[in-house]
């Protein structure tokens, strides 16, 4: 019980942290500027300690990794806030990266009793796995109305809460036994339900709030919400699994990690990407 309610907090404080982010954003940027990085800082944080070898990560080679990650971020906000490419902003965003490209391999030249590759793919995991999915959202918001973050969110939410309830009460078939033992095909189709369900809902109930102009743009979020946060899921999952751990880490009490919490998100957003460069 006292875990059940830990969670529940938890939960609570994080959900709305990131509500009023989005909420928020179209009069002033300052905590979605503030959320994200700060997401993107400690999921790299995690992922580095999760994916280390034996030899001491350098100080400096994270602080670079997440400095670059939060680079990152705002180079995709100042790209995309204007919803118009301008060459000011373009040139931000390849400074940006190239700066991280060059500064990151050099200080490798330094680490002579580390193991470059195995350092170097960290940190590329890290940029790749981490910190650009969640820039993307920039690109989302130049494409529809930016409380459209605050719908992918709301998907995630309630597959989450649907595979989980329909997967403890009915699940018996094993959906990805190798990688995940828990997880079962009752429990995806329960969330993918919730999610369909939300999509009515918001549709029908909360229209002005979302911004969002029909009811087939949300039923098609909602089903690429739910089967990409599936497979968020399960390939995190699988780098737990193949480094040894359960948790990515413990800055959440009840839930685990930050990348416990945002995994789904991770593929999500290229997803939802994609399907919103398709449709529009």
């Amino acid at each position: 019980m006292v875990n059940l309610i830990k969670r529940a907090l938890t939960g609570a404080i994080y959900i709305a942290i990131i509500v009023a982010a989005i909420l928020l954003l179209d009069n002033s940027p300052v905590m979605y500027l503030l959320v994200f990085p700060l997401l993107i800082v400690l999921g790299i944080s995690e992922l580095i300690t999760m994916a280390k070898d034996d030899a001491t990560q350098s100080w400096l080679v994270n602080i670079i990794d997440m400095l670059g990650g939060v680079g990152l971020f705002v180079s995709f906000y100042l790209l995309f806030k204007d919803k118009s490419l301008d060459s000011d902003s373009l040139a931000i965003w390849f400074i940006t990266i190239a700066a991280y490209l060059i500064l990151r391999t050099i200080v490798q030249l330094y680490r002579p009793r580390q193991n470059a590759v195995h350092s170097l793919e960290r940190s590329f995991l890290a940029l790749g796995y981490v910190a650009l999915p969640i820039s993307m959202l920039n690109c989302i918001t130049s494409i529809t109305a930016p409380r459209m973050l605050l719908g992918i969110f709301l998907f995630i939410w309630l597959y989450d809460t649907g595979a989980y309830c329909v997967g403890m009460l009915l699940g018996r078939h094993r959906l990805f036994e190798r990688i995940s033992p828990k997880k079962s095909w009752e429990g995806a189709i329960g969330g993918l339900v919730f999610a369909l369900a939300g999509a009515f809902v918001t549709n029908y109930w909360f229209d002005d709030l979302f911004q969002v102009p029909d009811l087939s743009t949300w039923v098609g979020l909602s089903a690429v919400v739910a089967v990409f946060a599936t497979f968020g899921d399960l390939v995190e999952s699988l780098i737990k699994r193949t480094v040894g751990v359960k948790d990515s880490g413990n800055i959440m009490p009840g839930h685990g990690g930050i990348l416990d919490r945002i995994d789904s998100l991770l593929l999500v957003v290229p997803a939802v990407l994609i399907y919103l460069q398709l449709v529009h």
